[in-house]
């Protein structure tokens, strides 16, 4: 049965190279790619809770054993973040069955989106370093044309910044794969943590590490943000929601595995690296977060803050901290699709991104302006919302590892959070309605029902934490002792 694990990615693209054979076929395509997530969602969920019992899972393909051949491995961490995309890529999906358009729809939006999903559930599960990069690409690949979609000015001049950094970035990554390849002789991820711990981690291996520390933070937008907020602003909003809750968590898992699974015996240079960055970017995206008037760059720099309050977890590296960026995580998934979600139904409304052109929408939209408002208290981080209960171990674990200066900036940086939403509420929903009763456009039921899935969403994580922490915990202590991972992969 653990030829399931091969499902998650290869349901995806087959999925997407059949499309491509019924571009006008509309209904099919919706209706296949919403079905693929929801299978992917189940696989996944039987898979977690297999896990629970069995330990974590590995799949050799071809029958060739560890370190020789290509394998995925399972343990709680891939599969929650494998389970949260599949769910927030089917609501995408729901949203841009009436907000993308029929003509960006015959133009491959299926297909391009399933190897995106494809490409981002590899890239979770692969045990292997240069199928990681690999499943980069494959992730990479479908963005390029997903951010340039309806080719908007906007749009292409984004999109060249957006292609230029991730080949850079990709370019850096196939050497660090090279050098790692020369000093240890191996690319099986859990290979490469065991020659590591037998012969130490040298200068030369902390230097490969800072590469993949620089790859990583270009490509979860870790300090080297610039790209970003213009990027994800960009395309249409069903688009955008996905890249928001998918691109940057890819990298973010990346710099999890490596950096607990390998380069994790210096950590006085590689974690205090990872922690000076983390601080940076949410001092950066706190910035960003209240310069702004338009409310999609205000969205994108949170995506910013989150990074960085994500990785201060990381930096601590206590099992408190870990559980808490694990937890949150995948609150920051599911919120950041429904924030962007939100902010694009907003701007199709009134035909406007800024916050003092918009005034009054709770008078002619209520739904949407308390959906918002529940937003704004998740990311915020106020019980008993999803945000809490990760803020709250991150804080915890951040005391424990007398982090004091990051916990300080991780809760300042909710402050500003909290701030920049604020304004936008109170901006925009409240007031005087600039909506002229002739000019009201109606809210299509397709765009507010992907809202109260993902607003539901926040508050049953936030309510069923209890349910949840099994698999967080296990997540967490898998990435605090990295032999767990290494005996489930070498020893059979």
């Amino acid at each position: 049965m653990n030829n399931l694990l091969v499902l998650v990615m290869v349901l995806p693209v087959l999925a997407g190279i059949l499309l491509i054979f019924f571009r006008n076929k509309l209904y099919f395509q919706r209706w296949l790619s919403f079905g693929v997530m929801l299978a992917n969602a189940g696989i996944g969920v039987y898979l977690l809770n297999r896990m629970q019992r069995e330990g974590i899972l590995r799949l050799d393909f071809g029958g060739w054993k560890p370190p020789f051949g290509i394998l995925f491995v399972a343990d709680s961490f891939s599969m929650l973040l494998v389970v949260t995309t599949s769910i927030v890529a089917a609501v995408c999906l729901l949203y841009a069955f009436y907000s993308i358009g029929e003509k960006r729809e015959k133009l491959f939006f299926y297909p391009f989106v399933n190897f995106l999903v494809a490409g981002v559930n590899g890239s979770f599960l692969t045990g292997d370093l240069f199928n990681l990069y690999v499943n980069f690409e494959i992730m990479l690949l479908a963005s390029y044309v997903l951010i340039a979609f309806g080719s908007s000015r906007t749009q292409l001049k984004e999109s060249i910044k957006y292609v230029v950094i991730n080949v850079v970035s990709s370019f850096f990554f196939l050497i660090g794969i090279a050098y790692l390849y020369g000093a240890v002789g191996t690319l099986n991820m859990a290979h490469i943590s065991s020659r590591v711990a037998e012969v130490g981690q040298t200068p030369i291996l902390t230097v490969i590490g800072m590469m993949f520390l620089l790859v990583f933070a270009l490509k979860s937008g870790l300090l080297l943000y610039y790209w970003l907020p213009g990027s994800y602003s960009a395309p249409p909003t069903a688009i955008a929601a996905l890249f928001s809750a998918l691109l940057t968590k890819v990298g973010i898992y990346a710099m999890f595995r490596i950096f607990t699974l390998i380069f994790y015996h210096e950590t006085v240079i590689t974690h205090q690296f990872i922690g000076i960055m983390a601080g940076l970017t949410m001092i950066g995206g706190s910035i960003g977060a209240v310069a702004y008037k338009d409310v999609r760059l205000i969205a994108s720099y949170n995506v910013v803050i989150a990074v960085g309050f994500i990785l201060v977890g990381l930096s601590v590296a206590t099992p408190a901290a870990l559980e808490g960026s694990v937890y949150y995580l995948i609150h920051d998934m599911i919120v950041k699709a429904l924030l962007f979600l939100v902010i694009g139904t907003m701007i199709t409304l009134t035909g406007s991104n800024k916050i003092n052109q918009m005034s009054g929408l709770i008078r002619n939209y209520p739904g949407l302006g308390w959906i918002f408002f529940i937003v704004l208290l998740s990311l915020a981080g106020v019980p008993p919302l999803s945000g809490f209960i990760g803020k709250l171990l991150v804080g915890q674990g951040a005391i424990e590892g007398d982090s004091y200066v990051l916990l300080s900036l991780a809760f300042i940086s909710s402050i500003f959070v909290l701030y920049s939403l604020l304004r936008i509420f109170l901006n925009c929903f409240w007031g005087e309605s600039t909506i002229n009763i002739d000019e009201k456009k109606t809210i299509r039921i397709g765009w507010l029902v992907p809202c109260i899935i993902l607003m539901i969403g926040t508050i049953a994580l936030g309510i069923c934490a209890e349910s949840l922490s099994v698999y967080v915990k296990d997540a967490a202590n898998t990435l605090l002792h990295p032999d767990i991972y290494v005996d489930a992969v070498l020893n059979d």
